[in-house]
């Protein structure tokens, strides 16, 4: 018998680091994550109509855009923030995250206009941020994807807009999961030192451009047989003002008298 059907087979693979996959496959998990996040419990929760709180919304972007009052951005956060903390826990904790970072980032940027003596603009823009960050994110947590599209149709937004803004979110959500499952792949196939770890990054940028490609005509041709024609259609149901559609209408438009109020202080 040779020699070497007599020798023990114990492979001990070498220990290799998987930092960047693992971070990658977190950092995808957290995305997808916020997508499925859009869940029922939220239209429960907040009965406020998802047109209401769209229109009113992009209304309290523009006031907070255009004022020059910092009495009136602040009077904005106090709001926002007291909004915010009837909210879940880990949501206040994920708009918040991304609303100091946003607002420590334009900080940052403004720091040399802060040190030739406008400190104060530095100040007013970064508030500004904060507040306009936290109110996106707010409708954002609080209204799922499908009402923000037809909030977006009953206000004849172009259709164009609102077919790529629908079908990017769509394809986020599932070329993140195809994307998931490959780093997976690759994780469990580097066993030992993988020394070509780094370059099989390549093949997975290339696999899902192809499958991209792959998807969006079967999108095309999916649409093209159903007769899609680009024209989103919205049922008209007859809707009755609720309590909390008055309390949040009253609440925007005291914050509007607020804001006409201050410009002409």
């Amino acid at each position: 018998m040779p020699e070497w059907l007599l020798k023990d087979e114990n492979y001990i693979p070498q220990s290799d680091k998987d930092a960047f996959i693992t971070k990658s496959i977190m950092t995808l998990l957290g995305v997808l994550s916020r997508i499925r996040a859009q869940s029922v419990y939220k239209e429960k929760k907040f009965k406020v109509s998802a047109a209401l709180k769209v229109a009113f919304t992009f209304v309290l972007i523009l006031l907070i855009s255009i004022s020059k009052s910092i009495a009136f951005t602040i009077i904005i956060n106090v709001y926002l923030l007291a909004v915010l903390s009837m909210m879940n826990g880990e949501e206040i904790i994920k708009i918040l995250k991304v609303s100091i970072v946003t607002s420590a980032f334009t900080f940052v940027i403004l720091l040399p206009a802060a040190f030739w003596g406008n400190l104060f603009s530095s100040i007013f823009i970064t508030s500004k941020v904060f507040a306009t960050v936290t109110a996106v994110n707010m409708l954002s947590h609080s209204t799922r994807w499908n009402s923000i599209t037809s909030a977006l149709k009953r206000f004849y937004v172009p259709d164009i807009f609102i077919l790529v803004m629908d079908i990017t979110i769509k394809y986020i959500f599932m070329l993140g999961e195809f994307s998931l499952n490959m780093f997976y792949a690759l994780k469990l196939r580097s066993v030992g030192k993988n020394k070509s770890k780094y370059t099989s990054l390549s093949g997975i940028a290339g696999t899902m451009f192809i499958k991209s490609n792959e998807m969006a005509e079967d999108m095309y041709s999916a649409m093209e047989c159903r007769g899609f024609t680009g024209e989103y259609q919205v049922i008209n149901k007859k809707y009755k003002m609720t309590f909390p559609d008055f309390v949040y209408i009253i609440m925007n438009i005291a914050l509007i008298l607020i804001f006409i109020y201050m410009e002409r202080v």
